[in-house]
């Protein structure tokens, strides 16, 4: 596919999928989420992906749905949404599948769709300057991209219903507050920072990434005794692995030192 909205590159184990129509602010139209879902499947069926990396060039993140867009295809505006929200779930559930972690690398504003990739995310780093705002319900609309689902599950379900029925513009330090962004940098640093978190994580023992993530994810429609069962498999069928072994020997060997 020929992409106009959206850069892919993939190199040394980290796929990268960035935001690339900064001159109508990252707004999302059907081309754009048939994009994003073809560049979301070719992350997950890539086995050399340990980590994704989500961003967006420009001075905004994404300020959401495409309004004049939506105006344009107004005789057929039921099929039209229909059709780029089916895209955009088929994305958003490719990087939700994938054993790679997404890290969002958020600038600017982080609107509608553009929020809901944000609370998608495994986990969220974001500019100081950065802002966020569901904005559906002020224009008519409801939430898409999962928000509903993964926002209650941020942030508990009084607290969606009330961001997302009267929209706040919230700061990113409210955000992380709220517990939708993990990690909140000086906008001069944040490039820096941003290199830094993504070294550490490639560091890691190959498996222990993918498998924390499959955890994660399976704790939210699990019961306890269901995440204990995930859980004991998880660590007994990493520690036969020799890669684990071998890190467990050097790490005490370095006690030993």
């Amino acid at each position: 596919m020929d992409l106009k909205n959206i850069e892919l590159q993939i190199a040394d184990g980290i796929g990268r999928i960035t935001l690339d129509s900064p001159h109508k602010h990252n707004t999302i139209d059907l081309q754009f989420t048939r994009e994003l879902a073809f560049a979301a499947r070719l992350l997950e069926s890539d086995p050399s992906v340990k980590l994704a990396v989500l961003g967006a060039n420009g001075s905004a993140f994404s300020f959401g749905g495409d309004l004049q867009d939506f105006i344009a295809h107004r005789d057929v505006i039921q099929t039209h949404i229909r059709e780029m929200t089916v895209q955009f779930h088929s994305a958003i559930l490719s990087l939700c599948r994938m054993r790679a972690p997404v890290i969002a690398a958020v600038k600017g504003m982080a609107a509608g769709g553009g929020f809901s990739l944000v609370c998608m995310s495994d986990m969220a780093i974001a500019q100081r300057s950065a802002k966020f705002n569901f904005a559906y319900t002020r224009l008519g609309l409801t939430p898409d991209g999962g928000a509903t689902y993964f926002l209650t599950r941020l942030v508990g379900p009084q607290k969606a219903f009330d961001i997302m029925a009267t929209n706040p513009t919230l700061s990113a330090e409210q955000a992380q507050a709220l517990g939708i962004v993990a990690r909140v940098t000086d906008d001069d640093k944040f490039d820096a920072e941003l290199a830094t978190l993504i070294a550490n994580l490639m560091a890691l023992p190959s498996q222990a990434l993918s498998r924390l993530k499959g955890l994660l994810r399976a704790s939210s429609n699990s019961s306890l005794e269901e995440q204990f069962e995930h859980e004991a498999r998880s660590i007994s069928e990493i520690a036969a692995t020799p890669e684990t072994m071998a890190t467990l020997e050097a790490f005490l060997e370095r006690g030993r030192d």
